[in-house]
């Protein structure tokens, strides 16, 4: 699903490689040949299902802080705190979504919490319809609560607080990017490893494009182009630099720092994008119906991705 985001970036949002991969292509040295190995696409893909992520723990009820924007404190629950804190990575979040992940499937205490939060004045609801015959409550920070979160200490200084609801046809999709992470985040911690920070293609793209203008004339350059490319932990594909859905940084046992690039495909999605999607290297995570067809597309095409089933 791209966005209309930059008048250079169009159709940015795509493929990537994965955590431990090198993201520049070795170029074939065999005389009269001028293609990369990135170009040449290896056999069959991978496809499995994910199994639904460990349910984490919630903070006790009565374990609390105190946060403070400017002159003013908020008393506030530990769970509450980091319903502040998904919230502010992801933009928005279902109310359905935030009782299983973020309450352990507790509607009523993510109720309670919640109407606390927008009494506050530190998060709104809106109600979306997500299809002819159901709606769904979605939740985003205010601008009061990007700003407590902002000096809260409870995030990393780099990591992007976003508020406000999207356009209503994206935020069915970048809801259901909650639901991506909370699956690759539990196989990141069954690796060892531990999630560090989060970027959405909002703040991706914008990096991109800032590295870009930078170089004036030059971003046309094919190793400049790969250069920043690989900057952000992404690669060059048929002269773009495809920008994933969700970016995941962690830190792995060892210290050292991986990440992952994910993308939730859906059916408007083109054989052509879901192929350039694949040669960047995005684990792709699609709905069951979805997921069929792109490992079809995928495997007509002799082209490899991991292709998980949301």
């Amino acid at each position: 699903m791209s966005r209309d985001f930059t008048p250079d970036l169009n159709e940015f949002r795509e493929p990537f490689p994965g955590p431990h991969e090198s993201s520049r292509p070795r170029r074939d040295t065999r005389p009269g040949t001028a293609r990369t190995r990135e170009e040449i696409p290896p056999p069959e893909s991978r496809f499995r299902d994910v199994r639904e992520p460990l349910q984490k723990e919630v903070p006790p009820r009565d374990a609390r802080a105190v946060l403070y924007d400017r002159y003013r404190g908020y008393d506030l629950r530990e769970s509450e705190i980091q319903t502040l804190t998904d919230l502010g990575k992801f933009r928005v979040i279902n109310a359905e979504d935030l009782t299983r992940h973020g309450y352990g499937g507790d509607r009523g205490r993510m109720e309670r919490e919640i109407e606390s939060l927008m009494g506050h004045g530190l998060v709104e609801e809106k109600q979306f319809e997500i299809s002819l015959s159901k709606n769904t409550r979605m939740y985003t920070l205010t601008k009061a609560g990007r700003r407590l979160m902002q000096g809260s200490g409870r995030v990393p200084n780099d990591q992007e607080i976003y508020t406000g609801f999207v356009k209503p046809r994206e935020a069915k999709h970048d809801a259901e990017l909650y639901r991506v992470y909370q699956r690759e985040e539990d196989r990141i911690d069954r690796r060892g490893g531990r999630v560090r920070r989060v970027l959405l293609d909002f703040e991706l793209k914008r990096k991109v494009n800032r590295d870009l203008v930078r170089f004036g004339p030059e971003k046309d350059d094919s190793d400049t182009k790969r250069d920043i490319a690989e900057r952000h932990g992404l690669r060059v594909v048929r002269g773009r630099i495809p920008v994933p859905d969700l970016q995941i940084e962690y830190e792995m046992p060892d210290q050292s720092t991986a990440r992952v690039n994910l993308e939730l495909t859906t059916d408007d999605y083109r054989p052509r994008q879901l192929a350039d999607k694949a040669r960047a290297g995005f684990t792709l995570y699609s709905h069951g119906d979805d997921a069929s067809r792109v490992r079809r597309v995928l495997s007509d095409r002799e082209l490899t991705a991991e292709i998980l089933s949301l």
